[in-house]
């Protein structure tokens, strides 16, 4: 009775003050005399003016509403439980059998300004070119072109350029794979470093030489191998702009599996080693080589103020369409851009290839004959059968008008009197001979063209940006801006096919056990720059630079570059060869112990509660990040947590112990209950866990204490049943730890937590259906494993390539599964085995994991076990079969950055509509959105009404004929981890009729939060046992305010020493995105206060303890800045935009 007595004068109260608000609030309409003008003199102002307050009042009440409504939510969960929990505060069973939580005393509230609403309503600029179209518009046939195989003929009238000369510019290139048939490092030794060391050379015998350079990682090795002659040398170069740094990240990045903090990062680190060495910044994106295109690119290097971009592997039915338009050339916009901020111009290349036979225009065979490596007596030669011809004075005339007729034929294919030619291919030009061969010839024909007046041709070498300066200039616009008539874009590249029904939709699952660790790395990289930048900033507040190993830096430049090098489009894709992939794998390994270091030692200095008894050693760390586990035989841990999201944290917790009798405090001695359960080595052995209910505040560690005791109330046992087929498994149990089995049967069982209700298939384990508490209507979610083989003819699946022998088959296995389900106050789960008794193990298990509380409450954690080492061309799938009406229209992200609209086209191969899907995808009708959340990127797709599809793993016996020379047969154990969220329409917010049209739609904020919980991970981080007894810890809570809850803060980046590459400076970067929010999906509690402040935010006011000495805006990559604002200045943030500050703290 006592907390039903609290509940209602706190639910009184709550309701008296939001009243004497809206008074207040109408007082203050009353009395502002500019509100007041308006009613004028007329005889009626008096209602007039009571006509205006009412209006006022309207607006007040709908931004109180919901905020009151959410206050109303948490009453009545404190008080409609059903029953009283004994001592007010423990976990209990209601009637029904369902476990009821104590509520931790914390009602939260959601308050999303209405305004903040629009934005994913409203309307968007128009453009002329919108990807999904031009889908529904082409055949996607394949008719032979001639020459051009996948085009057209191209004809011209030779007067065209009389009165305006056609300008060339040839650039000469080297596509350096940092990692593909050869390690990084191996490539370096054999190939890159003499293409570098050639240049220096080559380009500086003739000063109209020119060439383009794009890997970072690459020259940075080259620079720091090189004396300090050679290194003036090349400044020298690229000083006088015969060498122009394209893009400038450190890899050429993949776009289709890369996650945008590590796409942003990897171009950070490029840009800065730039900076540094050099001083140029790029102005120029070079991207040939990705395997289709992301909208997300062009943004990032627009933010990063680049002016142009170009890119080469699209779809060749897309690339025809665009040159028979001539609009191979066009200004990239988000699709979320309500006007044209985000413009940037792009150029596609058209034809097949960036070598050297598809580069010099439309037919391969005289191309061919002008890519002089392959001149007679080489290695390389031309597949036409017609070689290259030394060019001498007898054959100038006739190699020139050859050359020319396809310069001409390939500009027809744009809007300007511009052509760009590039001259390249993969590790080109390490021996000086190719040096020689190509500048040599090339330039006798550039001498003969452009003294032949009568040919109507100025053509010379240059640099990517000479080529997009001089289309400004013919056009007449500034760098960067659209030229008259010129189309805008809008939409990705996705899928990708170079010939026939070749897509590249396999390399969206490829290896996906690196997938997954590299999303794990990366999020320990966020937290590691977030906590050290916090610590070293914390250290000169209190005076101690000196005593904290600020030498981490180090630790975090190399974790930066492997994720970096791991993001190249070999790398992440899962298309490199076995000891290549290995390499990757190992410098990733290396990096995370190296940020585990990183945060243990910041961790160490941020909780102690007395600095001055901080101590640093070495040797000796204070902390440890032993996964999950606590349990040393010691009487009593303590345990640090970190929370690595921007947002409070409610969300359970689970360690190893060594011991059922476990007990655990806050730091201010609460007793917290305790659920434990089995840890379970296989289908049927288990050990301890103990789980516990925490509230971590944002980005900050808090402190608990675990110790030996005998048993208490809050002490509870998980209820574990096994479901047994009748083959006879026994379990062996811990002994306090029960375990019940029976027969299994066909019957669907049920779990229920506060939220949920879900549904098991009696047979299979599988999930079935979802029901949220506040719904009515069960839906229908229907888990399937299916599997896809490969085609019998010559062209098979490979690393890149999904060519599948038809629709997909069940995944049966022999036996049926062990299904084990345990029961608990915190959390329930579901396991399903399925073994086949075959050696190697195939093995599947799926684990269903759902948690009572805050927004892990809300889905279903999904982790799916795969091993399919012992299959043989097989594709693994898990499809979800829902009721759900969402026609042929699905939704995937692009990069984690935004979401892409995609439709099923039956006019297209199976293959062709798998997507890539970095963190989710999701199908909706009217009534529900159904969002599936992961952990790594996979391929995703929806071939039918109500389903979602995605690749698990494949392994596959053979080469797919794109340079690998290998098939995928490293597979390892893979742990696939998801998020399934169910997701009701609100009323009054039903999407229109024309539902299954595609629209740029967004992920609701519960959605983002999922996504952000699923990626990272609580780090539980026990206390070393020491001799002398532990230091007074407490919790750290970095922000003094709270961050609005549509922004994620993406990175707190220290920025390096000028002087010395691995130590900081005194500055941080400060990275914030604002996402784009879909309101029109009903809210539930969180968990913690959400608000937001159309974009608003006082950053001197963010850190606790801390004093904001600089707050500088800065571009994306930190290359240019803008003046310093006033350190008390708000920020302000539109939706979807990332915005980068440089800040000094102390």
């Amino acid at each position: 009775m006592k907390l039903r007595k609290q509940v209602t004068v706190c639910g009184g109260a709550i309701f008296c003050v939001a009243v004497f608000s809206l008074y207040l609030m109408l007082d203050r309409v009353q009395h502002d005399p500019a509100r007041r003008q308006n009613g004028g003199n007329f005889p009626r102002s008096q209602i007039s003016v009571l006509q205006n307050r009412i209006e006022q009042l309207e607006q007040l009440l709908e931004e109180n509403h919901q905020i009151i409504s959410h206050i109303k939510d948490s009453v009545m969960e404190l008080t409609d439980t059903g029953a009283v929990s004994p001592s007010g505060h423990l976990p209990f069973r209601s009637a029904n059998g369902s476990w009821v939580l104590p509520f931790d005393g914390r009602p939260t509230f959601l308050a999303v300004k209405p305004q903040d609403c629009q934005f994913a309503v409203g309307s968007r600029g128009q453009t002329d070119l919108q990807m999904l179209d031009v889908y529904s518009l082409l055949k996607f046939d394949n008719p032979d072109g001639g020459v051009w195989k996948q085009g057209f003929e191209i004809t011209y009238d030779p007067g065209e350029w009389d009165n305006e000369p056609l300008q060339v510019f040839v650039v000469p290139h080297s596509h350096n794979d940092p990692g593909w048939i050869k390690t990084f490092d191996k490539y370096f030794t054999d190939q890159t470093q003499h293409i570098l060391n050639n240049m220096v050379v080559k380009l500086a015998e003739d000063p109209r030489r020119k060439f383009i350079w794009s890997e970072i990682s690459f020259f940075s090795k080259w620079w720091e191998s090189v004396d300090i002659h050679k290194q003036e040398a090349m400044r020298k170069l690229i000083l006088g702009g015969q060498l122009e740094i394209v893009t400038g990240g450190w890899v050429m990045t993949d776009e289709a599996n890369a996650h945008y903090f590590a796409m942003i990062d990897q171009l950070i680190e490029g840009h800065q080693w730039l900076e540094r060495n050099l001083g140029v910044t790029p102005r120029s994106g070079w991207a040939i080589d990705p395997f289709g295109h992301s909208a997300t690119m062009p943004y990032l290097l627009k933010r990063a103020n680049m002016t142009s971009m170009l890119i080469q592997r699209v779809h060749y039915s897309i690339k025809k369409h665009f040159s028979s338009t001539r609009s191979l050339e066009f200004m990239w916009r988000q699709a979320w851009d309500p006007a044209s901020s985000t413009d940037i111009f792009c150029h596609m290349m058209p034809f097949y290839s960036y070598d050297v036979p598809h580069t010099c225009g439309p037919d391969p065979k005289i191309c061919c004959q002008f890519d002089f490596k392959r001149l007679p007596g080489g290695r390389v030669n031309c597949p036409w059968k017609v070689p290259p011809k030394a060019v001498v004075e007898t054959n100038v005339a006739e190699r020139a008008h050859l050359l020319l007729d396809q310069y001409r034929k390939k500009s027809k294919l744009f809007r300007s009197k511009v052509v760009l030619i590039p001259l390249g291919d993969d590790f080109r030009y390490d021996k000086t001979l190719e040096w020689d061969q190509q500048y040599i010839n090339y330039q006798k024909l550039f001498d003969y063209m452009n003294s032949h007046p009568e040919m109507h041709v100025q053509a010379q070498f240059g640099t990517l940006t000479d080529y997009f300066n001089a289309v400004y200039k013919v056009n007449g616009v500034a760098q960067g801006s659209r030229p008259a008539d010129y189309p805008v874009l809008s939409g990705d590249f996705f899928a990708y096919a170079d010939r026939e029904d070749h897509y590249w939709t396999g390399y969206f699952t490829s290896r996906p056990f690196y997938k997954s660790l590299d999303r794990v790395v990366e999020s320990h990289l966020r937290g590691a720059e977030i906590l050290y930048s916090l610590a070293v900033a914390n250290a000169r507040h209190a005076g101690m630079e000196g005593r904290y190993p600020v030498s981490d830096y180090a630790l975090l430049v190399d974790a930066r570059r492997s994720v970096g090098l791991f993001q190249h489009h070999d790398g992440i894709t899962g298309t490199a060869k076995e000891n290549v992939v290995t390499d990757y794998g190992t410098k990733l390994l290396r990096s995370l112990i190296g940020l585990k270091r990183v945060i243990i030692n910041a961790a160490h200095f941020l909780v102690m509660k007395n600095k001055e008894f901080y101590r640093f050693y070495q040797t000796e760390p204070f902390l440890e990040t032993v996964s999950r586990n606590c349990s040393p035989p010691f009487a009593t841990r303590y345990l640090v947590l970190f929370n690595p999201v921007e947002q409070e944290r409610l969300c359970v917790v689970t360690v190893l112990v060594n011991t059922v009798r476990v007990r655990v405090l806050t730091e201010d001695g609460q007793t917290l209950p305790v659920q434990l359960s089995a840890q379970w080595s296989s289908s049927s052995q288990m050990s301890a866990e103990a789980t516990f209910m925490v509230r971590l505040p944002p980005l900050g560690l808090a402190v608990f204490h675990l110790y030996d005791a005998p048993d208490s109330p809050m002490t509870l046992r998980s209820d574990t049943l096994l479901r047994l087929s009748g083959r006879g498994v026994s379990a062996q149990a811990v002994d306090p730890l029960p375990v019940r089995s029976q027969q299994a049967d066909p019957q669907t069982f049920y779990i229920t937590s506060q939220s949920l209700t879900l549904g098991f298939s009696g047979t299979t384990g599988l999930l079935e259906s979802i029901r949220r508490k506040d719904d009515p209507q069960e839906v229908k979610v229907q888990m399937q494993f299916v599997t896809y083989g490969t085609r019998p003819s010559k062209d098979k699946s490979g690393a890149y390539l999904f060519l599948p022998d038809g629709k997909a088959k069940p995944y049966n296995q022999k036996e049926p599964p062990v299904v084990r389900v345990v029961e608990g106050p915190l959390f329930s789960e579901v396991v399903a085995h399925y073994h086949t008794h075959t050696l190697p193990v195939s093995s599947l298990q799926p684990h269903f994991g759902f948690v009572f509380s805050g927004v892990d409450g809300l889905s279903v954690d999904i982790t799916t076990m795969v091993d399919i080492r012992d299959q043989t061309n097989k594709e693994l799938a898990m499809r979800l079969v829902t009721d759900i009406q969402n026609g042929d229209v699905f939704y995937t992200d692009l990069n984690g950055f935004q979401m892409q609209p995609r439709r099923h086209y039956m006019k297209l191969p199976l293959q062709a509509n798998f997507y890539p899907m970095p963190s989710l995808a999701y199908i909706q009708d009217s009534h529900h959105r159904l969002t599936l959340h992961t952990a790594q990127a996979l391929g995703v797709t929806s071939l039918e009404n109500g389903q979602l599809e995605v690749i698990m793993d494949r392994r596959l016996m053979q080469d797919d004929n794109r340079g690998l020379g290998q098939g995928l047969k490293d597979n390892k154990k893979t742990a696939n981890r998801f998020r399934l969220l169910l997701e009701r329409r609100s009323t009054g917010n039903k999407v229109s009729k024309n539902q299954n049209s595609p629209s740029l739609r967004f992920p609701s904020l519960l959605s983002h939060m999922t996504s952000a919980i699923l990626n990272h991970e609580v780090l539980a981080l026990p206390v070393l046992p020491k001799k002398r007894g532990v230091p007074p810890l407490q919790t750290f809570a970095p922000f003094k305010s709270i961050l609005p809850c549509d922004f994620h803060l993406l990175n707190l980046r220290s920025i390096q020493s000028q002087q010395d590459p691995h130590s900081p400076s005194p500055y941080v970067a400060l990275i914030l995105h604002r996402k784009g929010v879909d309101c029109g999906l009903e809210a539930q509690n969180l968990g913690f206060n959400c608000t937001t402040t159309q974009g608003q935010l006082s950053v001197s006011g963010l850190f606790r303890n801390l004093d904001l000495q600089l707050l500088q805006p800065m571009a994306l990559t930190l290359m240019h800045s803008s003046p310093p604002l006033a350190n008390d200045s708000t920020i302000s943030l539109d939706p979807m935009e990332i915005s980068a500050f440089k800040l000094k703290l102390r």
